[in-house]
């Protein structure tokens, strides 16, 4: 576990740089490709840098070049393997290649100051629920949050709904979820966010 003061527990109070997870398709609608190009053209005009996946392919590609154009950084992180598929995206402001996944998965929750997830499949679950249960168990004190696209996360919110209802999670836990269809309200949401308490913290 990061011990106090590592890069992975810490937080700034307005992020720096955001990790975003995203799809490696574009989905079904033109409306994905156009809310991620907002949030990208928001976070550069905010001066807030991009770490992301690395990929040029999907909504991944999306982000980077959007980003790009609109003169922000872009941190992109990609395990060996993918690099020689021929996916990374050759124009971003600097590409880490890593061995393997989890270095991939380290270094992109080290490098980020908060978490988005922008529409995805099971990649970007997975990456989403393994920073949002290290928060709740105090490994890190950074903010994870939805860009809810047309409604895209409303399912998975209902099913933390029901988790929360069944007493499988914390209400002050489902709380910390940051939610929002709207690029500008969720940089101001990730800046004012405040940590919950750990899991398991004992009460005094």
């Amino acid at each position: 576990m990061p011990a106090p003061g590592d890069p992975l527990t810490t937080a700034r109070r307005t992020p720096s740089m955001i990790t975003i997870f995203s799809g490696s398709a574009t989905g079904s609608s033109d409306v994905f490709a156009h809310g991620t190009t907002a949030l990208a053209r928001e976070l550069a005009t905010a001066g807030i840098g991009i770490v992301y996946g690395g990929g040029r392919v999907g909504l991944m590609g999306t982000l980077a070049g959007a980003a790009m154009e609109a003169g922000g950084e872009v941190h992109g992180v990609m395990p060996q393997s993918l690099v020689d598929e021929e996916i990374a995206h050759e124009t971003i402001t600097h590409l880490d290649v890593v061995p393997d996944m989890h270095s991939r998965k380290l270094r992109m929750a080290e490098l980020g100051d908060a978490f988005v997830a922008l529409p995805g499949g099971a990649g970007t679950l997975e990456e989403l629920f393994e920073v949002w249960t290290w928060q709740h168990l105090g490994i890190h004190h950074k903010p994870v949050a939805l860009y809810d696209i047309a409604g895209y996360w409303q399912p998975l919110l209902a099913a933390l709904d029901s988790m929360t209802s069944a007493g499988f999670l914390a209400e002050h836990l489902r709380a910390s979820l940051i939610v929002s269809d709207d690029p500008e309200q969720l940089v101001t949401s990730l800046s004012t966010w405040t940590a919950p308490a750990r899991k398991w913290a004992r009460s005094s």
